[in-house]
């Protein structure tokens, strides 16, 4: 037998499953996360740039120009992180809700039969 809780999320699921399954969806409810991930590395290099510019390009071996380049890389993987966390998360959702349909399902032929017999 179904319990409440997996009864009330079959109820959602069926609700929300079309509209969590788009990208912009995905993009916008994994970016919150994504950016506690990229964030921090972003104010690192940007404070010993502002702070530190000789030490950042000696250390580094890099021109200071360069900077660009890893803010638009950690910006890359910032968006690839938000969108496949989410992606990820509507799978296992969307898998646990059709085990529920099955089980469901099952349990109803199982009463049905129990009636009929």
């Amino acid at each position: 037998m179904l319990t409440e809780k997996e009864l009330k999320f079959i109820e959602y699921w069926e609700a929300h499953r079309t509209a969590q399954n788009s990208v912009q969806s995905k993009l916008i409810r994994g970016f919150p996360m994504a950016m506690m991930f990229g964030l921090p590395i972003i104010l690192f290099i940007l404070a010993v740039y502002i702070w530190l510019p000789a030490w950042y390009t000696k250390i580094s071996g890099t021109t200071s120009g360069s900077f660009i380049t890893i803010v638009i890389a950690v910006f890359i993987a910032i968006v690839f992180f938000s969108y496949f966390r989410m992606h990820f998360k509507w799978e296992m959702n969307e898998q646990l809700y059709l085990e529920l349909k099955h089980k469901q399902k099952k349990q109803d032929a199982a009463l049905l039969k129990e009636i009929h017999s």
